[in-house]
C-alpha cells in the first residue's frame, strides 16, 4: 500500500543550481473522501487555504493518480481535474485546487526551480495560459515520482542531478503526452476500435497484446496505456472478457464439453479456464451450465 511521504525542503548548494534544475520538494499523499483539505500534515512551507488559495516561489508539477478535483489559477477559474490529470503551477502566480468532498484523489507533486526551466517559459515552451495537460493515467509518470521520492529519502551523493533529471524527464513526457492527445484524437479512437476488432477476431487464438499493438503501429506500453484509458481495462482483461462472453454462449447453446470450450476460445489448458471462467462468474463452467438449463426447464 503506497503511504503518505512528504518532503518538505531539499537543499541545494550553488553547484546544483549551476545544474540548470534543483528540485525543493517532492511527496505523495492520498485524501480520502470527506478528509480535511490539505491535511494537517501539508508542509508549513506549501500549506494554503482552498478559499485564499497561495503563491509560491518554484515551479511544481502536480499529478492527479485518482480521483477527481477542482483547480483555479489567475490564468483559469475553476477547472475539473481528474485521475490523469498534471497541472504546471507557476511562481509567483496565484492558484487554489482541492479534491472532490466525495471521491477524495490521489496526488502526488515535485517543486522546482532554476534557470533552464525559466528559459523554457521565456521561449514560450510552457505558458503560463497552458497550465493544465492531458497526460492520462500513465503508471510510467507513477514510477517516475515514486523514484523521486525514494531519491529524497535516501539523499545520497549527487541527488540534486538525479531529482534534476527526473524532473525534466517529468516536464518532457508531460509536454509529448499532452500533444499527442490533443493531435488527432479521432485517429486514436480508430486505432483502438481497430484492436478490439482484431481481438474479437482472433480471441480463440494465443494472440498476444503485443502482436496487436503492431498490427495498429503503436508501441506496446502506449497501446496499453491509451486502451486502458479507452475501455478501462488492460488488453489482456479485455480479451479475458471476450473469451469468458463466447464460453458462456457455447455453454447454453452447444453440447460441447468443456475441455472443448476452453480449447475453442484460446485456452490451452482447461483447468486454467475453469479458474477464470468461475472467477468472473461466480460458476464454474459445469454449474453454470447447469443453471442455465435448471432456468429453462
Amino acid at each position: 500500500m503506497k503511504k503518505d511521504v512528504s518532503i518538505k525542503y531539499l537543499i541545494a548548494n550553488e553547484q546544483d543550481k549551476r545544474w540548470g534544475i534543483t528540485v525543493n520538494t517532492v511527496g505523495f499523499q492520498r485524501i480520502a473522501p470527506h478528509a480535511e483539505y490539505p491535511p494537517r500534515n501539508h508542509p508549513d512551507e506549501y500549506f494554503f487555504s482552498m478559499h485564499k488559495g497561495r503563491i509560491l516561489d518554484e515551479y511544481v508539477l502536480l499529478y492527479i493518480s485518482d480521483g477527481c478535483g477542482s483547480f483555479s489559477s489567475s490564468a483559469k477559474e475553476n477547472v475539473k481535474l481528474k485521475a490523469g490529470s498534471m497541472v504546471l503551477l507557476f511562481p509567483g502566480e496565484w492558484h487554489s485546487y482541492a479534491p472532490d468532498k466525495s471521491r477524495g484523489w490521489e496526488e502526488y507533486w515535485i517543486g522546482f526551480k532554476g534557470h533552464e526551466m525559466d528559459e523554457r517559459v521565456g521561449n514560450g515552451i510552457f505558458d503560463r495560459q497552458k497550465n493544465l495537460f492531458n497526460t492520462g493515467c500513465n503508471p510510467e509518470i507513477v514510477k517516475l515520482y515514486a523514484n523521486a521520492i525514494h531519491i529524497a529519502l535516501e539523499q545520497n551523493a549527487g541527488y540534486q542531478q538525479i531529482l534534476s533529471g527526473i524532473a525534466n524527464l517529468l516536464l518532457g513526457m508531460t509536454y509529448s503526452l499532452d500533444k499527442i492527445a490533443a493531435s488527432d484524437p479521432k485517429k486514436i479512437t480508430r486505432q483502438i476500435n481497430r484492436a478490439k476488432m482484431i481481438m474479437f477476431e482472433h480471441s480463440h487464438t494465443n494472440i498476444r497484446p503485443e502482436d496487436i499493438a503492431d498490427k495498429i503501429c503503436m508501441s506496446y506500453s502506449w497501446f496499453r496505456h491509451i486502451f486502458k484509458q479507452q475501455t478501462g481495462l488492460s488488453p489482456n482483461q479485455y480479451m479475458q472478457e471476450l473469451r469468458i462472453r463466447k464460453s458462456r454462449e457455447l455453454l447454453v447453446m452447444t453440447t460441447l464439453t468443456c475441455q472443448e470450450i476452453a480449447y475453442k476460445v484460446g485456452y490451452e489448458n482447461p483447468i486454467y479456464f475453469g479458474v477464470v471462467f468461475k472467477r468472473m462468474t461466480g460458476y464454474s463452467p459445469g454449474k453454470y451450465r447447469e443453471k442455465y438449463l435448471q432456468t429453462i426447464t
